[in-house]
C-alpha cells in the first residue's frame, strides 16, 4: 500500500504539479518498495511463468498510458520488474554465476531502455539480499551515490531511506494482492482522464 501511495503522489506531481519538488521527493520512496516486493514475489511465487506473463502483459497494456500520461520515453516500470524477475530467478538457479548475471542484467536494463535503467535492476538485486547490516547499507548508499554522480539522477537520492520501511515489515504473508499490478495502468488511466477533462474545461 505504501508503494502504491508513494507512486500516486509522484505521478500526481508529474501530471499536475511539475514545479512542486516535494511530490517527486515523496515519490522516490516508491520504487525500492516495488523492487523488494518483486524480490519476495520471485522467491515465493508458485508459478514463475504466470507471474512473468502477468507483468509483461500489464506492461504492454500500460505502455500507451505511460507515454500519454507521464510523457515516458522508456519502457514502463512493469518491464523493469519483468527484467528484474528474470535476473533474480536466473541468479537463484545459477548461484555460481550470480554476480555475472546481475551485471548482465544491469547492462541489459540500459540497452532495452526500461524505466529506472541500470539503477532499477541493481536495486532489485540488492534488495533481494536485504539484510540491515552495515555492509548492506554501505552498498545501498553507494548505489545511490553512483547513480547521482554518473547520470546526475539526484532525484533518486531520497530513496536511500526506503529500506527503513522494509526493516519494520513483519514478514508475515499478507492477503492476496493480485490487483496490485493492475493498479498501475488503472491509476495512469484515471490521471490521464482527469488531466484531459481539466484541460477541456479551461
Amino acid at each position: 500500500m505504501l508503494a502504491a501511495i508513494f507512486m500516486v503522489i509522484d505521478h500526481v506531481g508529474i501530471v499536475f504539479f511539475p514545479q512542486v519538488f516535494i511530490f517527486r521527493v515523496i515519490g522516490r520512496l516508491s520504487f525500492p518498495l516495488f523492487a523488494w516486493l518483486l524480490a519476495q514475489g520471485e522467491r515465493y511465487t508458485r508459478s514463475f511463468g504466470r507471474y512473468l506473463q502477468r507483468l509483461v502483459l500489464l506492461g504492454l497494456l500500460s505502455q500507451p498510458l505511460y507515454v500519454l500520461t507521464l510523457s515516458g520515453t522508456r519502457l514502463n516500470i512493469l518491464f523493469t520488474l519483468s527484467l528484474g524477475l528474470i535476473i533474480l530467478r536466473l541468479s537463484r538457479r545459477l548461484r555460481e554465476y550470480k554476480y555475472l548475471i546481475w551485471t548482465l542484467g544491469i547492462v541489459s536494463a540500459e540497452l532495452v531502455r526500461v524505466e529506472y535503467g541500470a539503477y532499477g535492476v541493481a536495486a532489485m538485486c540488492l534488495l533481494s539480499i536485504f539484510t540491515p547490516n552495515l555492509h548492506w547499507w554501505l552498498a545501498w548508499i553507494g548505489l545511490h551515490l553512483v547513480d547521482a554522480i554518473t547520470v546526475s539522477n539526484i532525484f533518486q537520492l531520497p530513496a536511500i531511506v526506503t529500506p527503513v520501511f522494509i526493516h519494520f515489515a513483519n514478514h508475515q504473508r499478507g492477503s492476496s494482492a493480485r490487483w496490485f499490478y493492475s493498479f498501475y495502468p488503472l491509476h495512469l488511466l484515471v490521471l490521464f482522464l482527469i488531466f484531459r477533462l481539466s484541460e477541456a474545461r479551461l
